[in-house]
C-alpha cells in the first residue's frame, strides 16, 4: 500500500494496575507517548511496509488523566506525505473506566463520550 493521506490506524488497550504511577491510580504521560509509538509503527508498515522511526512529536497536550482501570482507543491518522517524512495526527481516548466500589472491586463501565486525554502531531521517517 502506498501512504496516503487520510489512513487510520486504531488500536484499543487496557490499562493495566501495574502501570499506575501516581496517586489516584494515574499513570504518567509518556504512557501515551508509548502508545502513540505504537500505532506509528503500525502505521509506517502500513504505509511503507517498514517499521519508520519516530523524529519528533510536537503540540503534545495532556488534556484528561488515564488512569489504571481504563480502556483507552488510539488513533493515528496520516496528515502529510513528504519523500521520506510523514506527518500523523495522534490521539489517546478514554472509551471505559474502571468503576469500582468495596461491594464490586471489579466494576468498569463504558462512558457515553469517550474523553479525549493526550493528543499530538508526530513526524516518522522511513526509508
Amino acid at each position: 500500500m502506498a501512504a496516503e493521506v487520510g489512513t487510520r490506524v486504531v488500536h484499543r488497550r487496557y490499562v493495566p494496575y501495574s502501570h499506575a504511577h501516581y496517586a489516584g491510580n494515574l499513570v504518567d504521560g509518556a504512557y501515551s507517548l508509548g502508545l502513540f509509538g505504537d500505532v506509528a509503527t503500525e502505521m509506517c508498515i502500513l504505509s511503507d511496509g517498514d517499521e519508520g522511526l519516530f523524529a519528533s512529536y510536537s503540540d503534545v497536550q495532556f488534556l484528561a488523566p488515564v488512569r489504571a482501570g481504563d480502556v483507552v482507543e488510539v488513533t493515528c491518522e496520516l496528515t502529510r506525505v513528504g519523500t521520506r517524512s510523514r506527518v500523523l495526527e495522534l490521539a489517546v481516548l478514554v472509551v471505559a473506566r474502571g468503576a469500582a466500589t468495596p461491594q464490586q472491586p471489579g466494576a468498569a463501565t463504558f462512558l457515553a463520550q469517550p474523553l479525549v486525554a493526550t493528543t499530538a502531531t508526530g513526524t516518522v521517517v522511513v526509508p
